[in-house]
């Protein structure tokens, strides 16, 4: 069990931290999904290497002893939507880390257009605006399943669900890109 006030790490960290092609592409991946920082990203790595790992040690079976926890890892994955319904055990070997952080509260709610950016999103999960169902979830990082994916949209209590609401209204109006006059640009004391 363990002590409540000294919880365990739930990720394994990075075998060469300080690569630069791999600081990129972390740094890439925190832009892209709006993670927080990098630890939410190694938990889903970890977690997808679970996955991998699981699946290689299945391959080695025989066809007896390995079909029933084929069925329930193939079974969990197409349930929580990183997986094909006629996808097979090979194909958990070729997911990346992108399929899975696809599945992410946050990343689902930007992608059904509920807000403007990726860290707005964040922001209206945590601060409750945010349901699945008939349930409040305040956790970006939840794995959405592909049952629960039709049903997250605004909470009932949140005053985002008039459609009148001036961040609503915001997203949908098409902002016009700024432009520059010669006389804004000295007054600023810039180059004419």
């Amino acid at each position: 069990m363990g002590d409540p006030k000294r919880q365990r790490r739930k990720f394994d960290t990075p075998r060469f931290p300080w690569r630069r092609d791999v600081l990129q592409e972390e740094l890439k991946l925190l832009g892209t999904f709006g993670l927080r920082n990098k630890h939410e990203l190694w938990r889903h790595e970890t977690t997808l290497s679970k996955f991998r790992s699981i699946a290689r040690s299945l391959i080695g079976k025989t066809p007896e002893e390995r079909m029933k926890m084929e069925n329930e890892l193939l079974t969990k994955l197409k349930k929580i939507g990183v997986l094909q319904e006629t996808a097979v055990l090979d194909d958990v070997l070729d997911l990346s880390i992108e399929d899975i952080l696809e599945r992410r509260l946050q990343t689902i709610v930007f992608r059904k257009n509920l807000t403007k950016t990726i860290h707005q999103a964040r922001q209206l999960i945590t601060h409750g605006h945010i349901t699945i169902g008939d349930r409040r979830v305040t956790v970006p990082g939840y794995i959405v399943s592909r049952e629960e994916e039709k049903l997250v949209n605004y909470s009932p209590q949140s005053k985002l669900n008039n459609a009148a609401h001036p961040t609503r209204v915001a997203m949908t109006v098409v902002a016009k890109p700024r432009e520059f006059t010669q006389s804004r640009d000295r007054r600023r004391g810039g180059r004419p």
